[in-house]
């Protein structure tokens, strides 16, 4: 079974989509086999992976896996990133479209937190890691992501509303982790996104977040850099991406990759 992490936010903006994506990659380069889980309505990680939904020709989602409350539907699900690059090989998507908010009328439905995890039982054996993207907010979606994981990414920027959604998230599952039969649930680590190092007050920030989140908080610090919008505008891979500072940014995500098999996949 894969190694599952959440990547989240209770606050939207601070950038999840791209860092799962970028991450996934960036591991998926060192010949880890890397499942990318869209589980945010919007689908933002789902177009930035290449894929859109065609309602001519409708495709089962994550939002369908789910719904059918069976073991191993997520199977059906997983389709392949279609980047023009050798490593995309080693990544798969479950993606995800507007139609997964119908999911939240079933959030009363008893054990209906336990749905993805059910889903995803035998369906990533053949992985090494799933990184499942959730919307900015702790509530159905979230927790349902919450009960199928094994650790937590939290992504934040360095702003005051982006530091308290964070603070939530670790408020939350130290509250909530037993109800949700997500008793081993852990904070792997605290990503910084989308900094901009010239500014004062980011710098103040990133001095509260690190004294607050402590050795969670992950090397490096993810800069603000235009390619990186490039790339995600024009759902390609980083490499292929219009724009200057490719290096570092390919490199801060090889660093941060580095960090996960330290942390996470040893």
């Amino acid at each position: 079974m894969a190694r599952r992490t959440v990547v989240i936010n209770n606050r939207g903006g601070v950038g999840k989509s791209d860092v799962t994506l970028r991450l996934g990659a960036a591991l998926a380069k060192r010949g880890r086999r890397v499942g990318l889980l869209d589980f945010d309505p919007q689908g933002n990680l789902s177009r930035r992976a290449g894929w859109t939904y065609d309602e001519g020709q409708p495709q089962v989602t994550v939002s369908e896996a789910v719904q059918a409350n069976r073991v191993g539907t997520m199977r059906q699900v997983w389709t392949p990133v279609r980047w023009d690059i050798e490593y995309a090989k080693r990544m798969r998507l479950a993606p995800a479209w507007l139609e997964l908010e119908n999911r939240y009328a079933e959030a009363g439905v008893p054990s209906s937190h336990l749905r993805l995890a059910k889903s995803l039982q035998g369906a990533d054996e053949d992985l090494d890691d799933v990184l499942i993207d959730c919307p900015p907010s702790l509530f159905h979606l979230t927790q349902m992501a919450f009960s199928a994981g094994d650790g937590v990414l939290i992504v934040t920027r360095a702003e005051i509303d982006a530091i308290l959604g964070a603070r939530r998230v670790r408020e939350f599952i130290g509250e909530h982790r037993i109800g949700l039969h997500a008793d081993d649930l852990t904070i792997d680590g605290i990503i910084v996104n989308d900094y901009e190092q010239g500014k004062p007050r980011q710098r103040q920030q990133l001095e509260s977040i690190r004294r607050i989140f402590g050795d969670l908080v992950w090397d490096p610090i993810v800069g603000r850099r235009e390619i990186m919008a490039n790339a995600s505008n024009d759902h390609v891979p980083l490499e292929h991406a219009k724009g200057s500072q490719l290096q570092q940014a390919v490199a801060g995500f090889e660093l941060l990759a580095d960090t996960y098999e330290k942390r996470i996949a040893a």
